[in-house]
């Protein structure tokens, strides 16, 4: 583990060096806490893995409370269609947030270490390095738009009272599984796919030690994110917001997507919707 240490020389100036920080001693003037956590921040690979961490359980913890906090909303929630007040959209837009947090940050865990790996090489070399919390932000910043997008959508369905199930239901919704299974095998999806399967050649080819640069990457991979990602996040209309058991199996289908290093899962996940949302159009006409 390396650390940095500022000292005064000649001529008031500072000198930036940089040491093991094992040397414990180093740092008599901070607690055994204080001393673990500097450790930690210094080392760009746990900073990534604690952001995915601490985003992932906000945005379930998000989900938890205010399930806890107002039981009929979140029954409310999990049926296809919702208040179409204004106090609904109020209501869906931090539901919808919180459930994007908890769904795609795990998707992204590889590619923030990634570029994680890679800063710690140039960390070791001495060389400037912006914190993987800020490639997180970007990211983030991306799937929050759709969050606020999405809640916006649904509102005005519910208004328009297309989202209230029953025949009309399960024909929208089938229609719905049946455009994913379509669009998993689209040129746009497969492209953005392995892009983001591959992040190493994306940060090699665009590495910067600016802070508005690597919130810039941040941006890219979120839009290369949701290319990949947004028909099936936009599932979540035909089975219910906030549905747990649906949002947990389409956050880790997707990550196994990006985990994967061809088309093969994704295309297999394509069928499998295609033919659910066939079955669903069929069972809604007869």
């Amino acid at each position: 583990m390396i650390r940095a240490v500022i000292s005064a020389g000649a001529g008031n100036g500072l000198s930036f060096v940089v040491t093991d920080f094992t040397n414990e001693h180093l740092l008599s003037h901070l607690s055994a806490t204080e001393t673990r956590l500097a450790a930690a921040l210094l080392a760009p690979k746990r900073v990534a893995l604690g952001c995915v961490a601490a985003l992932t359980a906000l945005g379930w913890l998000g989900l938890g409370l205010m399930a806890a906090g107002s039981p009929s909303n979140w029954q409310a929630l999990c049926q296809p269609g919702v208040a179409g007040g204004f106090g609904g959209l109020v209501l869906l837009a931090p539901m919808w947030a919180a459930m994007t947090l908890a769904m795609m940050l795990p998707t992204a865990g590889p590619m923030i270490l990634t570029y994680a790996e890679i800063a710690d090489t140039a960390a070791r070399k001495r060389e400037p390095v912006v914190s993987p919390l800020v490639l997180a932000a970007g990211y983030v910043a991306v799937w929050l738009g759709f969050a606020l997008a999405a809640a916006f959508l649904q509102w005005n369905l519910a208004r328009a009272g297309l989202l209230d199930g029953g025949r009309v239901g399960r024909l929208i919704g089938g229609t719905m599984f049946l455009g994913v299974g379509v669009y998993q095998f689209s040129a746009l999806k497969q492209s953005c796919l392995t892009l983001c399967q591959r992040p190493f050649p994306f940060f090699f080819s665009n590495w910067t030690t600016e802070r508005s640069g690597v919130f810039r990457l941040g941006l890219r991979q979120g839009m290369l994110c949701l290319g990949c990602c947004w028909a099936m996040m936009g599932l979540m209309f035909a089975v219910g917001t906030m549905n747990v058991v649906w949002m947990a199996v389409l956050g880790v289908l997707m990550t196994i997507e990006k985990l994967s290093t061809t088309a093969r899962f994704s295309e297999a996940v394509g069928l499998s919707f295609g033919a659910a949302g066939f079955a669903m159009i069929v069972s809604s006409v007869m």
